[in-house]
């Protein structure tokens, strides 16, 4: 209270309290230049759409023929450049998208019902481990076990192993899921990979 009264009295007597505000010293501010106040302020010219990449030049001669020879290929042959190209130029393969649970409309068609058929048969590459159940006794080691491959505290890891059957881990590889559950199975649980 004291304080805020003493900043007040050496403000009002100090000169500079118009050009700035309380409490704002040049000692603090050893560049501080006070804006002009009847100066206008600045006008900037903004684009009408902005492009981030700037202008473009045009394609050059090649690039037009090739996209013409491309145009001039049927549909079937159309398919057929990208995964040429990927394989040539060695990038990686594209997974595919579910489209599960979205309305394409009349395109779906026949080819949601292949679509569906080829994704359960990929090959699962990620995994949840899920503790079954324990044994009483080893309760202790599942918990100290459940705390060394996640980021709980004492408490968390005790809630969730009291929870079974529970969910430890999802989205991991099958190496580090078997080697939980291996860990699961030494401190005495039970552990499944979904």
């Amino acid at each position: 209270m004291k304080l805020a009264a003493l900043c007040r009295s050496i403000s009002s007597h100090l000169n500079v309290s118009g050009i700035t505000r309380p409490l704002q010293y040049r000692s603090f501010q050893p560049d501080f230049v006070p804006r002009d106040p009847n100066a206008k302020p600045k006008k900037y010219k903004y684009p009408a759409v902005y492009d981030p990449y700037g202008p473009r030049p045009p394609p050059s001669d090649k690039i037009i023929q090739l996209a013409e020879q491309i145009a001039s290929l049927t549909p079937e042959e159309r398919s057929q450049i990208g995964p040429a190209l990927r394989d040539k130029v060695m990038l990686p393969k594209l997974q595919p998208i579910s489209v599960e649970g979205m309305d394409l409309g009349s395109q779906a068609g026949a080819g949601a019902g292949s679509s569906k058929a080829e994704e359960k048969k990929a090959e699962k590459t990620t995994f949840d481990v899920k503790l079954e159940k324990f044994e009483a006794a080893a309760k202790i080691k599942v918990i100290k076990e459940v705390r060394s491959f996640t980021d709980l505290g004492l408490k968390e890891a005790k809630e969730l192993v009291e929870k079974v059957p529970v969910i430890l881990k999802q989205q991991i590889t099958k190496e580090e899921a078997n080697s939980i559950i291996e860990k699961i199975k030494a401190a005495g649980g039970v552990a499944v990979m979904e």
